[in-house]
């Protein structure tokens, strides 16, 4: 390793390596003393003491004093020349640096930096450092909580005789906690509910709900299988979850559509009901797949199908129910009944309703009696973004909702957008 040559060049030795005695010479002045053990793992620094912190065998944190004075100071010095493999990271501990409140890092090669305290406005300012580039501190990668629904299905239609329609199925629901660098561009996509079934027709597929970046694994969620349309013994529709099969007077089969489609782990979503398959009128078709729980299989001569079940997230701060599946219609009988955003079935020869908007519910099959009637549109989908509040940027487009919830700041995406780290 040759010998450096930038500000603290002087205090290199012939082998390259900072020696600790010129390190106690830049403490000369008595704001300082050295810790002479060296640390290996996370730790709270003391007020005007310096450290050798050493990343060799992992990254960990160092944790600045809770209630600092004006005037304290503290010294972090790279040990072995690893911050650049295995960071060290600086927690503010509740204050601030460089007047942000979150953690920054040390990541260069035998870097070091002295800071000290001045007030609640600027927290700790770096004022010295070893190696450093145009700012000897960076700011730390940190976590969000990602929650992705897409689409819910459309609920099938019906036509001018004894058959109702099947429910639509759930748009997929996924979650994903990934660590980001700052300055990530995360592109968000938010699929629209599937249309549904227009007279004697199927419904249609919901769209797809996306995450992507540079520094992101990206996550898709697929848009809810539609329901079927009545009297043909169609298969529900795949998709994050299955929508209803139609009913087969007679023989064949009504089966409901397959879930988790295309497959991710943790499973997505859930198959679709089935409808019956027999003479016997009046005729109705499954209920849509949700991310709980299968939909439910119809009753010859009795119930249409419920919709499954959905998912409770508590990421916005508190408990709510969403990617539930659509009921199916019935006539005349207990239609299909539907929870966490599923439109529920009904029994009154009436258009199926619609699956609630940015829960991501499959839509409701239509109840026939005579007369064509429209299937529920599958409910449009969300993307939730929970981010540590002292890393939140504010830097968004697309406009989403904007609370907090605890330590964290919660981005509600109805529509498409981004979120800058």
């Amino acid at each position: 390793m040759g010998t450096r040559t930038r500000k603290f060049a002087n205090f290199i030795g012939a082998d390259g390596v900072l020696s600790a005695s010129a390190l106690t010479n830049v403490t000369a002045d008595g704001t300082a003393d050295w810790d002479t053990t060296v640390k290996t793992s996370g730790f709270t620094a003391i007020a005007n003491k310096g450290y050798f912190c050493n990343t060799t065998s992992s990254a960990f944190t160092v944790t600045l004093p809770a209630t600092p004075s004006a005037g304290d100071e503290v010294i972090l010095v790279d040990y072995a020349g690893t911050f650049d493999t295995n960071a060290l990271t600086i927690s503010p501990n509740g204050n601030k640096i460089e007047g942000g409140t979150g953690n920054v890092q040390l990541t260069g090669d035998r870097e070091g930096a002295r800071l000290v305290y001045i007030d609640s406005t600027q927290g700790w300012l770096p004022y010295s450092g070893i190696n450093e580039g145009t700012d000897a501190l960076s700011p730390a990668p940190y976590s969000i909580d990602f929650l992705v629904i897409a689409g819910g299905g459309g609920g099938g239609g019906s036509g001018s005789y004894n058959g109702s329609g099947a429910g639509g199925g759930a748009g997929g629901y996924r979650t994903s906690t990934q660590t980001v660098s700052v300055g990530t561009a995360i592109t968000v996509t938010v699929g629209d509910g599937g249309a549904g079934g227009v007279g004697t027709n199927n419904g249609t597929q919901g769209s797809s709900s996306s995450i992507s970046g540079s520094d992101l694994t990206t996550i898709t969620s697929a848009g809810g299988g539609f329901g079927a349309k009545p009297n043909t013994g169609v298969t529900g529709g795949s998709g994050g979850s299955g929508g209803g099969g139609g009913f087969n007077a007679g023989s064949g089969t009504a089966t409901g559509g397959t879930g988790n489609t295309p497959s991710t782990s943790p499973s997505q979503g859930n198959n679709g009901g089935n409808g019956i398959v027999t003479d016997l009128s009046p005729y109705t078709g499954g209920g849509g797949g949700g991310a709980g729980g299968v939909g439910g299989n119809a009753v010859a001569a009795s119930n249409g199908g419920n919709g499954g079940v959905g998912v409770s997230s508590s990421i916005t701060g508190s408990s709510v129910g969403r990617a539930g599946g659509g009921g199916a219609g019935a006539e005349n009988q207990p239609a299909g009944t539907a929870s966490d955003g599923g439109g529920a079935g009904t029994n009154t020869n009436t258009n199926g309703a619609n699956g609630e908007a940015n829960k991501g519910g499959g839509g409701a099959g239509s109840s026939g009696g005579g007369t064509a009637r429209n299937g529920g549109t599958g409910g449009k989908g969300v993307v939730i973004l929970s981010v540590p509040t002292a890393n939140y940027s504010g830097t968004t487009t697309g406009s989403p909702t904007v609370t907090t919830s605890g330590a964290n700041t919660i981005l509600q995406f109805n529509g498409s957008g981004s979120y800058t780290t």
